[in-house]
């Protein structure tokens, strides 16, 4: 891909050694007179160029928009047009994976949490060394913040090891009201439930084959495994660990995020902070779209 700067030089020498017309030599080269006449360097700042290309390196995952704000949080007065344009003109655009369609109407679990701590989801990922020795994730998520408090990572995750990080994220910032989980033997244990049932947590298990009914944590899933996983080479498990660690406090504290309007977890979770009364309210006007709740409920003994 030729950029205008080129273009224009190539204009400039055809007009003066063959004698063409303005209007010819740009119709050849696919240029417009207007931008044959702009002035050299407007439009085309190097260092911006320059920045872009580097924070697309650092970055290999990112877009043109998530890279606007970096810039933007950088002190660059520039638009997103022209960020777009330069990111096609230096070919940093990446490949569009294809989308699977799932149906609009709605489905068990899919109202929408309005503060922190009031609905957590759960999941496993599995990646390997670089000898073949596959470990596993345990990665936990707000649903209303989008914050990723904990990622546990070791070759095996047992459901005590599970309730532990449950537990250590829960006296850090409170416990939830809701945990999200599918229905593996780590989470269907008693372990968990026990846990539940102490903490008054209730717990929700996703229909078995129905992942989309866990959408935020597949979701950050894929972010993770896009971002992280896929882009390391990991010889030994305190190297995954470390890695992975700071990627969870980047993806907190440094990653715009598409859907909570390019802020940060961190930033929309200070700027989202919601009283309990606002959140029960919130609650009873779920009109029945709320998650069944499997946690183990009171036992109630008969009397004569």
């Amino acid at each position: 891909m030729v950029g205008p700067a080129a273009k224009r030089a190539t204009v400039t020498t055809a007009r003066t050694e063959s004698g063409l017309s303005e209007r010819r030599a740009c119709r050849l080269v696919g240029l417009s007179r207007m931008a044959a006449r702009r002035p050299e360097g407007r439009g085309e700042d190097g260092r911006l160029r320059e920045r872009l290309v580097t924070l697309a390196g650092e970055r290999r995952r990112f877009g043109y928009r998530r890279l606007h704000v970096l810039l933007r949080r950088e002190g660059w007065a520039v638009n997103r047009k022209r960020i777009e344009r330069l990111y096609r003109e230096e070919r940093l655009k990446l490949r569009r994976r294809t989308k699977k369609r799932v149906p609009r109407e709605p489905r068990a679990g899919a109202w929408c949490p309005v503060m922190a701590n009031q609905r957590w989801s759960l999941d496993f990922t599995v990646d390997a060394l670089a000898s073949g020795r596959p470990f596993r994730t345990a990665n936990l998520k707000d649903d209303c913040t989008r914050e990723c408090p904990a990622i546990e990572v070791d070759f095996s995750l047992p459901a005590a090891r599970v309730v532990a990080m449950l537990e250590r994220v829960g006296v850090a910032r409170g416990f939830p009201e809701i945990v999200v989980v599918d229905n593996g033997p780590e989470l269907r244990g008693r372990a968990l439930e026990a846990w539940a049932w102490d903490r008054g947590v209730k717990l929700f298990f996703i229909d078995p084959g129905k992942p989309v009914q866990n959408a935020y944590i597949e979701s950050f899933n894929g972010r993770f495994r896009d971002e992280c996983l896929n882009l390391h080479w990991f010889t030994r498990l305190g190297e995954a660990r470390r890695i992975i660690e700071a990627w969870r406090i980047d993806y907190n504290e440094q990653r715009p995020h598409s859907s909570l309007g390019y802020r940060t977890p961190v930033e929309f979770a200070a700027l989202r902070a919601a009283s309990g009364a606002q959140a029960r309210a919130a609650l009873r006007s779920l009109d029945g779209f709320a998650p069944r709740a499997l946690a183990p409920e009171p036992h109630i003994t008969a009397t004569s």
